[in-house]
């Protein structure tokens, strides 16, 4: 590991983000923290409200959804100075960033999607709509929920909608729409299925043999990784289904390409290398529990959050 940053909190990391040579995570419960990706030091330390919903670097700016108090919080990344602060009416639940637009809300369609400009927190626009967790598009978003997507504006004006064959896996605090592309997105849907949405209109991508988890694919190595209920890996390369990898025990969300291989993580603590056909060729025992591993070689553990280097030595 080159390093590893106690949180000081029994609960699980409720904010992580990375922007360019940084990492933003939440800890002691109210307060925000940016250290240095390399060394793991602290730049800034500020407090923003309790355990964040959401934390999301973008470029100079830092945007914070606190779950109390009830606001939209902006900061600048290099110093963590306060530069906007937006008074929210209630537990909006979502944040994404696009371009210029700042959206918050659609959760569980207990408060209206917002959009905010992203230098002045003014609000733009408001639509009475509930979402899974959008992704940004350009300067505007993917919503949906049920059977239908849909790509709005940033005055939430409906630009395009799609039909899908089954209903949106819909998680509470988890990605659903996976990028493949400036405007392409992996779905998944129903049981055991990936669509593509995008300008050609909607295609099924696969099917999985074994049912899955929710949350949206993840592409790493060329490949789409499928995490399945039981606790696996489903791959998927060309359009079709390839190997699996299952050890028996829970996987974690997030998988990250090495050279000749792959990163994956087990709920109970251990990394496994494996190469590109999906055998193991080692592993690490990392003395905590895991509960999401991150492209950018970030494990994020029940009390700490942990830098992994690029080779995974000793031991991978």
């Amino acid at each position: 590991m080159r390093w590893e940053r106690p949180l000081h909190q029994s609960g699980q990391v409720s904010g992580v983000a990375v922007g360019d040579g940084c990492v933003v995570v939440h800890e002691r419960r109210t307060r925000l923290v940016c250290l240095d990706a390399v060394d793991g030091s602290v730049r800034w330390d500020v407090p923003v409200g309790t355990w964040p919903r959401a934390v999301v670097v973008d470029g100079p700016r830092c945007l914070v959804l606190p779950q109390s108090p009830w606001q939209l919080v902006c900061l600048d990344v290099a110093t963590g100075r306060r530069e906007w602060t937006v008074e929210l009416d209630g537990y909006v639940g979502h944040l994404v960033v696009a371009g210029r637009t700042v959206l918050v809300g659609g959760w569980r369609g207990y408060t209206p999607l917002r959009t905010f400009d992203v230098g002045t927190g003014r609000l733009l626009a408001t639509a009475d709509v509930r979402s899974v967790w959008p992704a940004p598009v350009g300067d505007g978003f993917l919503v949906g929920g049920g059977s239908e997507v849909r790509l709005v504006d940033r005055d939430l004006r409906e630009v395009a909608v799609w039909s899908l064959p089954e209903p949106l896996a819909s998680p509470d605090h988890a990605a659903v729409f996976t990028p493949v592309g400036s405007d392409r997105f992996l779905v998944r849907c129903g049981a055991r299925s990936v669509v593509e949405v995008g300008p050609a209109g909607v295609r099924e991508v696969v099917r999985a043999g074994h049912d899955l988890t929710e949350d949206a694919p993840v592409v790493a190595g060329g490949l789409v990784w499928l995490r399945e209920r039981a606790g696996g890996y489903t791959t998927v390369g060309d359009g079709r289904l390839g190997w699996r990898f299952d050890v028996g025990q829970p996987l974690v969300s997030g998988v990250r390409a090495v050279a000749d291989g792959f990163v994956v993580a087990a709920l109970a603590g251990t990394l496994f290398r494996l190469d590109r056909d999906g055998r193991v060729r080692g592993r690490v025992q990392v003395a905590r529990r895991i509960t999401a591993l991150e492209p950018s070689g970030l494990l994020v553990t029940k009390g700490a959050l942990l830098a992994v280097s690029a080779s995974l030595s000793p031991g991978l």
